[in-house]
């Protein structure tokens, strides 16, 4: 990279890009930020706002585009999805091109696809970092906070918001985009098998399991596992010894309505793109079906809605450490986009230098990290110590 960089947003015009195109223009290290998008009109429009940035029409799909886009790019940043289907390839064109990347991947099945990359991106002399959003990504930097508290770490437990408060507004309030790759992400990872870790190894299990947490000092309930790669990827880092998965913090009543269309997708009654429809339009058949299976599940009680959990010990004693954030960008989309700018930063700055497939808790530094998403909360905080809290209870 020179001292001035070229920086490609692919997807920038969506949900999830538009904040991460806000955050970055205008930087100083940034000669030109391309919006890379297949809407073109939303892309001019959000380019027209800031001086220097410019469109590219592209498909996502299309890999002979993509290289061409890449070819003299310094860093990608892919918000395009699902990413179960477009990850990978957009991985390969940028390693490919010689182009650094980062993404908000938060599937599973990709992400462990693209750390199997990581040869091929050290040859290239390209970092990547994947899942750089808001979980996996923000979910990784709270684990990577109370896991360091800890000699021993047994287990860590990541979790989010679906239908909770939060910041004084719902972060699923702007997930979708109508029938959007958000939706249809979700439930796919909500569907068939997904991976946690268990006992110290990989392990298949069903998704929307419940687990009791006790959250230090707050106090209990119950969350629901859903498929995601922090569970895949923070046993390396954080050396977990025993147990981990990705948590969302739900309503019984919403937990059993997708429960309710995980057992269709399963069966083969709904496609992943009916279901993503059927959760914005609800059915009073669906609603009927659920609220039977909704008498015998446990809500998420006093945990917070945002969170990593890691227990394990501290001089020789059972020890738990929990770090919850207590500010944010406001809405899923903010949440999401804005994480990747900030890994975009620690990347062209040179915080992040080792060529590679990386997840965030790997690379990333938590420290900084919380304290420049100080500066993105709505409204905004001074510091990290007005964004996240660690509690402790041994």
């Amino acid at each position: 990279m020179g001292e001035r960089y070229r920086v490609v947003a692919l997807g920038g015009a969506g949900a999830m890009g538009g904040p991460v195109v806000e955050a970055l223009a205008g930087r100083a290290d940034i000669a030109e930020l391309a919006i890379a998008d297949r809407d073109t009109a939303a892309a001019e429009r959000l380019a027209a706002r800031f001086p220097g940035v410019s469109v590219a029409p592209v498909d996502a799909s299309d890999p002979v585009r993509l290289r061409e886009l890449f070819h003299d790019a310094d860093l990608v940043l892919n918000t395009t999805g699902p990413f179960f289907r477009l990850g990978v390839p957009i991985l390969r064109a940028a390693i490919e091109s010689r182009t650094h990347y980062a993404d908000i991947c938060d599937d599973w099945e990709p992400t462990l696809d693209m750390l199997a990359m990581d040869a091929e991106a050290r040859e290239a002399g390209v970092i990547a970092v994947v899942g750089a959003g808001a979980s996996p990504g923000t979910g990784n930097m709270l684990a990577a906070l109370a896991s360091r508290e800890l000699d021993t770490v047994e287990d860590v437990f990541t979790a989010w918001p679906v239908d909770v408060p939060f910041v004084g507004d719902d972060p699923a309030d702007d997930a979708s985009d109508g029938n959007s790759a958000a939706l249809v992400h979700w439930m796919h990872q909500l569907s068939g098998k997904i991976m946690t870790w268990s006992g110290g190894e990989p392990a298949e299990g069903p998704p929307l399991e419940p687990v009791r947490l006790d959250y230090p000092g707050l106090g209990t309930g119950t969350v629901y596992t859903v498929g995601h790669p922090e569970p895949l990827t923070l046993p390396a880092t954080c050396s977990v010894t025993r147990d981990s998965a990705c948590v969302m913090v739900v309503r019984p009543e919403t937990a059993a309505y997708l429960m309710t269309l995980r057992d269709e997708v399963d069966r083969g009654r709904l496609s992943l793109e009916q279901a993503a429809a059927a959760i914005e339009t609800p059915t009073a058949a669906r609603f009927a079906r659920s609220a039977i299976r909704r008498l015998s599940l446990r809500g998420p009680g006093s945990l917070p809605p945002f969170f990593a959990l890691a227990t394990g010990l501290r001089y020789g004693r059972p020890y738990r450490v929990g770090a919850r954030l207590i500010a944010s960008p406001r809405g899923m989309a903010r949440m999401t986009g804005i994480p990747l700018s900030l890994a975009a930063a620690q990347i062209l700055d040179g915080t992040v230098r080792t060529p590679g497939v990386h997840s965030p808790d790997a690379v990333l530094d938590p420290a900084r990290y919380f304290d420049e998403l100080a500066a993105h909360c709505d409204p905004p905080r001074t510091g990290r110590d007005e964004v996240v809290r660690v509690d402790h209870t041994p």
